[in-house]
């Protein structure tokens, strides 16, 4: 007798959801389920069937394509996105607008532009943990994971230092979800936007007729607008803003959830600190690739709309529909993965999902692994013998759909000096 489908998105789901994941790819890995928002949408659980959706051009980014009732109006993508008109982002369109606005972003994330900005990812690494070191304790979410990938993304972009604490506490309303006052997710995706828009005219007045080495994001993007690729204002503000949304959240809990693995996993985290320790890189890069796989911070892809009849894992999905590929469950497929729910930094055949597959394949993958690999370098090497504050079952993972992370990390430590 096949045991009952278990419960989804409850808080103790929430807290390690690999066991409801590990009976949907068993016996329903294409499922129909209601979402907490009332949206009803497929759920794809089988790594072989989540590549093949994620490369499937009938599965649409538009949400034009959702042929959703009144009640889930507005209720796919990020909140208030609409409402700013900052819909028109890599995450939201098709061919062959997408390949146009991705070419012109993809610029800024060349290996040789990600290696240029590996010495500032360290400075920043050495003064966020110069900061609490010498307490002996912190909270590593807050403290470190969070504005870590905030001010590098900022300096990216080109955001004023005088800026950036703003951007950092826009940026924490809208991770918080339901944590924070109601409307304030929509409220701080406004802010944003209007700041952007206004950062964009600042540097179009201010454009050198020729790029400098280095140049900033945003006037990277302001010189292809102005240069016969046609890059709308809207479309400048609306990029520079899903770089930073997407640009963040997934590096804050790529630290959180990978730091908590390795504090779970005493016997991996010992022979990476040896690894660091003899001043080899191998294993904390395939370190950080096993991290993406084992507990990753996106746990579902992000919306994607049928445009016509689509076959998947023999479910016949009809056009409107909503799909969403669950990354975190086709990452434990046992069809795919050795021992998947085993913990090894030294895993090789690890082609994981975690920054998805095909045409949207993650933008930022290169700069979000420097900046895994040099916080938990960092971490590690300074902090030796860094340890959880308290039990596991007293941690909290933030609710939300597509994202996996951690409210709070407290660590505990022996007192450093800088």
């Amino acid at each position: 007798m096949t045991a009952a489908a278990p419960d989804l998105f409850t808080w103790e789901f929430a807290a390690d959801p690999y066991p409801a994941y590990a009976w949907l790819r068993e016996h329903e890995p294409v499922r129909r389920t209601r979402l907490p928002s009332g949206v009803e949408a497929w759920l794809v659980t089988r790594y072989a069937d989540a590549k093949q959706a994620l490369a499937d051009p009938r599965l649409s980014k538009n949400p034009a394509h959702h042929d959703e009732p009144a009640h889930a109006k507005g209720k796919t993508g990020i909140p208030g996105e609409r409402k700013a008109e900052l819909m028109t982002h890599l995450l939201n369109i098709d061919p062959p607008d997408h390949t146009r606005l991705r070419r012109l972003v993809s610029k800024a994330f060349t290996p040789r532009r990600v290696a240029e900005f590996a010495p500032r990812v360290r400075e920043l690494t050495d003064r966020l943990i110069d900061g609490f070191a010498e307490r002996g304790e912190a909270d590593l979410i807050h403290e470190f994971a969070f504005p870590l990938p905030i001010y590098a993304i900022c300096d990216l972009l080109g955001v004023p230092p005088e800026d950036q604490d703003d951007f950092r506490d826009w940026a924490g309303m809208m991770i918080r979800h339901g944590g924070g006052p109601r409307g304030g997710v929509a409220r701080s995706v406004k802010k944003m936007r209007g700041y952007l828009a206004e950062l964009i005219h600042r540097k179009r007045e201010a454009l050198p007729a020729e790029a400098g080495p280095g140049e900033d994001l945003i006037s990277g993007l302001i010189r292809a607008s102005d240069h016969g690729e046609h890059l709308t204002e809207n479309e400048a503000a609306a990029m520079a803003f899903i770089l930073l949304f997407a640009g963040f959240e997934t590096t804050v809990n790529l630290i959180g959830n990978g730091t908590y693995a390795l504090l779970t996993h005493p016997g991996q985290r010992a022979r990476l600190q040896e690894s660091l320790a003899a001043g080899e890189r191998g294993l904390l890069e395939t370190g950080v690739e096993e991290l993406l796989r084992y507990d990753g911070p996106v746990e579902l892809a992000t919306w994607r709309f049928a445009t016509e009849p689509v076959a998947i894992g023999g479910q016949h999905i009809a056009p409107g529909d909503p799909v969403l590929v669950v990354l975190a469950a086709a990452d434990r497929d046992p069809e795919r993965f050795a021992e998947p729910d085993t913990l090894d930094l030294a895993r090789r055949d690890n082609q994981h999902l975690g920054y998805g597959h095909g045409i949207h394949y993650c933008l930022g993958a290169p700069l979000a692994r420097l900046e895994g690999q040099t916080a938990l370098a960092g971490l590690l090497t300074r902090l030796p013998d860094l340890r959880l504050a308290v039990d596991e079952s007293e941690l909290r993972w933030r609710g939300g759909l597509i994202m996996r992370g951690l409210r709070t990390l407290p660590v505990e430590f022996t007192p450093t000096g800088p």
